[in-house]
């Protein structure tokens, strides 16, 4: 097999070099626990405020507003189950939407059995939420909004700055969580200006290592803890830290302040232009690609089923995903696909391109060819 094509960057990222000697460096050298008094402590402290400082920096918010925890999923459920605890006495309802992340809608199924209500608000055909359905669905009990800026399935990209200025605008405004996990590092996102207080955020979908994440908290929204221990993150998030993981965080971060931010939107173009040049009836799903994320495109083709075609293309060499990685081995149809209302064929013939800053031009038109070659292969097999 030739030269490896990954276009599976929303499951997650390679780590990128300049991150691995971060870590590295972390875990020969400077491997003291934070909370230790001795000099070791003290430069591991160090390195965790310095981490803390660049991601609230990439945010543009305070950095005693940024808690570390083990990932996005994490983060997610001590935003939602941190918030509905903290609030239990002024409402149990809790609005979110159709096609967000597993860890978000299984939190609110959680909730759900423990006597909290919650709304899931529809989509349109490109995977948005209607502002307005939002406002409608906001009651006087209700605590939680909780809306992804960017879907991790189809790329759309959700009215985020709308929302929170029209929840912001209620008397007794319910607190706003938005799951940033896709659109970090790709897409501007201004927690101060947008009215969001909590937002979700991961390490391994920017190229640092699995297992770290953060969230974002604006001061003064209180969140009940949901583990309990040495009272680190100020007790929001107890458990000695993983400095490795927060080190390589802060130094993908760094990283990216670096990129410019038009070149998946450039890569994307290229591969649309030659998918739809090669194979002129394959499906795009959700929003036009110009208006969705930069990094995700999801594709079908009508009568290949999606997970045949992964592995057809992963015979050759290019890897790419079906869906949300956190669920797609169960093998049932996307909720996401289902909520913006792809026919059954589409649905099941749908695979996920999802691009990063460490892919190349000449990647994305040997992606297209290999896909039209695969294409052929898998309708003529069909077809027999």
């Amino acid at each position: 097999m030739g030269h490896e094509i990954y276009l599976d960057n929303a499951a997650t990222t390679p780590v990128h070099p300049g991150v691995a000697e971060a870590v590295m460096e972390c875990m020969l050298h400077d491997f003291g626990n934070p909370s230790s008094l001795h000099r070791m402590g003290l430069r591991a402290e160090k390195k965790l405020k310095e981490a803390r400082e660049r991601i609230a920096l990439a945010l543009g918010v305070d950095a005693e507003g940024v808690f570390f925890t083990s990932g996005g999923t994490e983060a997610n459920n001590l935003a939602i189950i941190g918030t509905a605890l903290a609030r239990k006495r002024e409402g149990r309802h809790c609005i979110t939407t159709q096609i967000e992340h597993p860890s978000v809608l299984n939190t609110f199924k959680y909730l759900e059995k423990e006597g909290w209500e919650v709304t899931y608000l529809p989509v349109n055909r490109d995977g948005v939420v209607s502002p307005d359905d939002v406002r409608r669905a906001i009651r006087p009990d209700t605590v939680l909004v909780s809306i992804m800026h960017v879907n991790n399935e189809i790329g759309s990209i959700q009215p985020i700055q709308e929302i929170g200025r029209l929840l912001k605008a209620q008397g007794n405004s319910p607190v706003f969580h938005v799951d940033a996990v896709q659109s970090f590092g790709k897409l501007d996102i201004k927690p101060v200006q947008w009215g969001i207080d909590l937002l979700s955020i991961s390490g391994h979908k920017i190229h640092a290592p699995k297992g770290i994440g953060a969230l974002y908290m604006r001061k003064g929204v209180k969140i009940h803890p949901l583990q309990w221990g040495g009272g680190q993150e100020r007790g929001v998030r107890s458990g000695t830290e993983n400095m490795p993981g927060i080190v390589g965080f802060g130094e993908a971060v760094r990283w990216l302040e670096e990129v410019d931010r038009d070149y998946l939107y450039r890569l994307k173009g290229i591969l649309v232009a030659e998918l739809t040049e090669k194979v002129p009836w394959a499906v795009i799903n959700g929003p036009p690609p110009e208006k969705g994320a930069p990094h995700i495109l999801s594709v079908s083709f009508p009568g290949i089923r999606g997970e045949v075609m992964l592995h057809a293309l992963e015979e050759k060499g290019v890897y790419v995903g079906t869906g949300s990685a956190c669920s797609s081995r169960r093998g049932h149809m996307s909720h996401v696909l289902e909520a913006i209302g792809a026919k059954k064929d589409v649905a099941q013939g749908a695979i996920r391109l999802s691009l990063s800053y460490l892919n190349t031009e000449d990647e994305m038109r040997q992606a297209a060819r290999i896909i039209e070659q695969c294409v052929k292969e898998l309708e003529g097999f069909v077809r027999r």
